[in-house]
């Protein structure tokens, strides 16, 4: 039964805030990549910055998926079928903020808030398997991280230099943490985060606390692996069922230093985890996902 004699339009609500300033932020690439899958299984979709959660204009929409953040939304009484999408930021879910929302999911295979929280269903972060894909290159060389500081010296960054490894850094705020000559630049485009990922020797990769903790995965990682690239990151819950050999943990600098120096003994050269990742983790799937979950709850 269809329920709609049109496409079903959908809006993406994310944390990252309007304008060019929210395109330095991971949330809302991963948003666009969204959008695009959406799109291509067969519904209207946007992206809509926080500052547009409870804008007027949601009253037209079908759907509106909000990506949590940092901040909590409360969905507008509108007509519309509003879903939650924890991606982040556990630890800052309040209570009743499931119950909210007509269906619920989170970013980690083994979240169990506390029942006053509410109840969610496990749906990990995704890579686009059009952009993020292996380099025919066989020159791979340097070690790169990308991402800002989040206030503080990124861990895997800091054992990285403790390590001695030389780093490609891209990101804001380093300037307070390294010297000018350590930093590549504030910001990679978008555009280019696949050949970099793709042509790195190494991809550096670290979570908050609470993320790794809980096992709400980067969303770095899912790109990285897709790219063909191998990764180091500090240890998250899960992180070897999803990615297998392509990521390998450290807890140490000392370790770090040793996957540098040795890296064919920590990854195998005939990994097949990027075509999974790409099958298995495309956008493409949770928008079916997602899609069928809005189906679902409109005949409700």
């Amino acid at each position: 039964m269809k329920l709609f004699s049109r496409k079903p339009r959908w809006s993406i609500v994310t944390s990252a805030p309007k304008g060019e300033a929210g395109k330095q932020w991971g949330d809302y690439w991963f948003a666009t990549d969204l959008a695009e899958a959406l799109i291509a299984e067969g519904v209207e979709a946007k992206v809509v910055s926080r500052a547009g959660a409870n804008s007027e204009k949601r009253d037209s929409d079908d759907v509106v998926l909000v990506l949590r953040g940092l901040r909590r939304v409360i969905p507008s009484n509108t007509s519309a079928t509003w879903m939650l999408w924890v991606i982040s930021h556990p630890e800052l879910v309040e209570a009743g903020e499931a119950g909210q929302y007509s269906r619920a999911f989170a970013a980690s295979n083994h979240w169990s808030p506390e029942p006053e929280i509410g109840e969610f269903t496990p749906l990990l972060q995704a890579t686009n398997a059009n952009r993020f894909r292996p380099t025919t290159s066989t020159q791979k060389s340097g070690v790169l991280f990308v991402g800002s500081t989040r206030g503080e010296f990124r861990p895997v960054v800091r054992d990285a230099l403790a390590a001695g490894i030389p780093l490609e850094v891209f990101g804001v705020g380093w300037e307070e943490f390294l010297a000018p000559d350590q930093i590549a630049g504030e910001f990679l485009p978008n555009s280019e985060l696949p050949n970099a990922y793709a042509n790195s020797a190494l991809v550096l990769n670290d979570h908050h606390r609470a993320m790794a903790e809980l096992g709400f995965l980067s969303n770095r990682l899912f790109d990285s692996v897709a790219a063909g690239a191998r990764v180091v990151s500090d240890p998250a819950l899960g992180i070897s069922d999803v990615f297998g050999s392509s990521v390998v943990t450290y807890r140490e600098p000392e370790e770090l230093a040793e996957i540098y120096r040795n890296p064919n003994a920590h990854f195998p050269v005939d990994s097949t985890d990027a075509q999974r990742i790409r099958t298995e983790h495309d956008f493409r799937a949770r928008a079916r996902t997602l899609i069928a979950a809005a189906e679902s709850a409109r005949h409700e």
